[in-house]
């Protein structure tokens, strides 16, 4: 299979564009985005600073971003994933000669006016490549060992230069998110079967290693296990982060206690909560009810995805959203998982709602991809 026929919308027009844009995903992101905003209001104590105004203006910059790329034939990002995979790969290998350290992790590239994390950029830049090279094979191939080397050391190369950072939880999540890809490409499933196998093997070695001369995680990342095993262990310690947080959700009760009222938000009672713990300050507040519509609006902008990967023509630009959605898929569950205490704490931001910077551009990018697959996926809607 080539790469997308030129019949695809050879003259569409602007107007044209921007009314094949699905607004309904627009909206789910504007609203998603808009409640973050008010969680970070309510961290920053009633103030637009630190938090709000610098948000605000990421993720402007990253709503024309998004609209820029939509607007580009997905012809051309098909034509360009390899050399934005390489460009990825690139910047992660100079996170580990010249990368910033900060808590003991070496994963931002500083740039003079701004400091950037390549993981982020390589969870969009995996998924593309991945989905050109499946979009370009005979599918009766895909399971073939031959035609499986070059998407495995597509997968591989980042999730081993992000695992040294350390990040283990963006290499795995990048790990799935190939995954991902692999399984809907069609890839056979005694092949997943073998992986889980690896992966059971993987978590045994690394429980062995400890404290041994060939150790595979760093000490703190044991530590955080010894936590979701059990948080008690070290209430005033490892497990201080988790206690609190599961004291918050659990406080806000049905309604919450309402907006700035929230105690453990308000007294200071838990670090990290414009980011990975942000989602605690949202269930103390205004309670289940609201944290139900949270998870909604997130599962909305996936089916909306699903939705669409199934109406378009071409198979690159259904790989491609399926690949995206489902890496955000995995994103918000895991963050939702850490917090409430049925994962380890990874280190991973709630999408759109976190305060962040990189991961908020890489994901108003991977959004821009996903309009450009429905603007210039189809012939005609």
């Amino acid at each position: 299979m080539t790469l997308l026929h030129e019949e695809l919308d050879p003259k569409l027009s602007l107007l044209g564009k921007m009314a094949r844009i699905n607004w309904i995903l627009v909206f789910l992101i504007i609203i998603l985005s808009l409640i973050g905003f008010i969680n970070l209001y309510s961290v920053g104590g009633g103030s637009l600073y630190p938090w709000v105004i610098p948000q605000l203006q990421k993720f402007s910059f990253g709503l024309v971003i998004m609209v820029g790329i939509a607007l580009i034939p997905i012809s051309f990002w098909q034509a360009s994933s390899y050399h934005i995979y390489f460009i990825g790969l690139i910047l992660l290998v100079m996170v580990e000669i010249i990368g910033v350290r900060f808590m003991g992790a070496q994963r931002w590239l500083d740039l003079g006016i701004v400091q950037i994390q390549p993981s982020e950029i390589m969870k969009v830049a995996m998924v593309i490549a991945v989905a050109n090279y499946y979009s370009q094979i005979d599918p009766t191939k895909v399971s073939r060992p031959l035609y499986l080397i070059f998407p495995i050391c597509l997968i591989m190369f980042p999730v081993g230069l992000v695992f040294i950072q350390p990040d283990l939880g963006t290499a795995i999540l990048l790990l799935a998110g190939g995954g991902i890809i692999l399984f809907v490409s069609g890839v056979s499933l005694f092949y997943f079967i073998g992986i889980i196998f690896m992966f059971i093997g993987a978590v045994v070695s690394v429980l062995i290693s400890r404290g041994t001369s060939w150790q595979l995680l760093q000490d703190y990342q044991y530590r955080r296990i010894d936590t979701f095993l059990n948080p008690d262990s070290d209430p005033l310690g490892s497990g201080y982060q988790i206690i609190q947080s599961k004291i918050a959700i659990g406080s806000g009760g049905l309604t919450g206690k309402g907006f700035l009222n929230g105690t453990q938000t308000q007294l200071n009672f838990f670090p990290e909560k414009h980011t990975d713990f942000i989602f605690p300050v949202l269930a103390e507040e205004f309670g289940l009810f609201w944290s139900l519509i949270i998870l909604i609006l997130f599962f909305g902008i996936v089916l909306v995805c699903l939705y669409e990967a199934l109406k378009v023509q071409d198979r690159f630009s259904s790989l491609l959203i399926i690949g995206l959605a489902g890496t955000f898929f995995l994103y918000f569950t895991v963050n939702l998982a850490m917090v409430t205490g049925l994962f380890p704490v990874v280190g991973i931001p709630l999408p759109l709602i976190s305060y962040g910077g990189s991961a908020l551009l890489s994901l108003m990018i991977s959004f821009g991809f996903i309009q450009s697959a429905i603007i210039h996926g189809n012939k005609d809607k």
